[in-house]
């Protein structure tokens, strides 16, 4: 039986593994720890890379907290208990090159001890600053390999759960090109625990490989000051999803979380260009274009 203790001790290991990829991957960056301890129950190591040759600023974070939940997150939870234990690793990169996409992982288990509440959930999604089509196809059969490994309906649903998702309802657009995104995965007749627990841990190391490639595709290629300043505008996208949708900034913030761990998501620069519109033809527009739902990448 899967223990909350060996979920936790399972994604220290992959956080240690994907900081150690990634260091290697840009070549001079070195992520520097703070240990923290959350005020009511448990901590986290937090994790950050910043002014590397390729990552602006990373982020990998290991956090497992437990204590009482808030009422406010009861009801977001529809759950009766107080006691709650939750574990997680989550990732954001940010690159200084325009043409590196942003890159996001989180896996999490939750669950209430004492009771039958628990689940686990997480995905991975990429947001490129420009979307490259081969790039985009590569990251979504990477991502349905692994799905299929574990269940034949898993990417369509999680495909289609990630569009939904990583929605910027306010733009009318999607925050990338999407990937995958499950919550509340509990065992059924066609899966248990333990692949559940597998299939967890098989994403989280999906992350390295998939975004060293990514970048090692794209870091030489030459970009304009004006593709820099694009990338820049395309981040204040970002921002303004996490800010204003993102379900685990607001778990962090409801739960008495470390601010600093919870926003390490935002990037380090971002602009606002009022009432832009792209150029016709351009590059920019490609991308808004393909920022929808329903694309079939694979």
């Amino acid at each position: 039986m899967i223990t909350k203790e060996q979920v936790a001790a399972d994604y220290q290991t992959i956080q240690d593994e994907i900081c150690r990829a990634l260091e290697q991957c840009d070549g001079r960056g070195k992520f520097e720890e703070e240990l923290w301890e959350r005020e009511g129950g448990g901590g986290g190591r937090t994790r950050i890379l910043q002014n590397g040759n390729v990552i602006e600023r990373g982020g990998v974070n290991f956090s497992a907290v437990y204590g009482q939940l808030p009422a406010a997150m009861k009801k977001a939870l529809n759950v009766e208990q107080d006691e709650f234990f939750a574990t997680g690793v989550s990732i954001v990169i940010h690159p200084n090159h325009p043409m590196v996409p942003i890159i996001h992982m989180n896996i999490r288990y939750f669950e209430m001890p004492g009771s039958d509440v628990k689940w686990f959930g997480g995905g991975i999604d990429l947001t490129p600053h420009y979307i490259i089509d081969e790039d985009a196809r590569f990251f979504h059969q990477s991502l349905k390999s692994v799905c299929d490994q574990y269940h034949p309906d898993f990417y369509n649903r999680f495909k289609t759960w990630a569009d939904d998702y990583f929605f910027i309802k306010h733009r009318n657009e999607t925050r990338g090109i999407g990937g995958i995104f499950y919550d509340r995965l509990v065992a059924d007749e066609n899966i248990n625990w333990d692949q559940i627990f597998e299939f967890s841990k098989s994403v989280g190391r999906t992350f390295a490989p998939v975004y060293t490639e990514l970048v090692n595709q794209n870091r030489g290629k030459h970009f304009t000051e004006a593709q820099q300043q694009w990338q820049y505008q395309r981040r204040s996208r970002y921002a303004e999803f996490n800010l204003v949708y993102d379900a685990g900034t607001k778990f962090g913030l409801e739960t008495n979380g470390r601010i600093e761990s919870i926003l390490m998501s935002l990037p380090p620069t971002a602009k606002w260009v009022y009432n832009y519109h792209p150029e016709p033809g351009s590059g920019e527009e490609k991308t808004l274009s393909l920022l929808k739902k329903g694309i079939n990448w694979v």
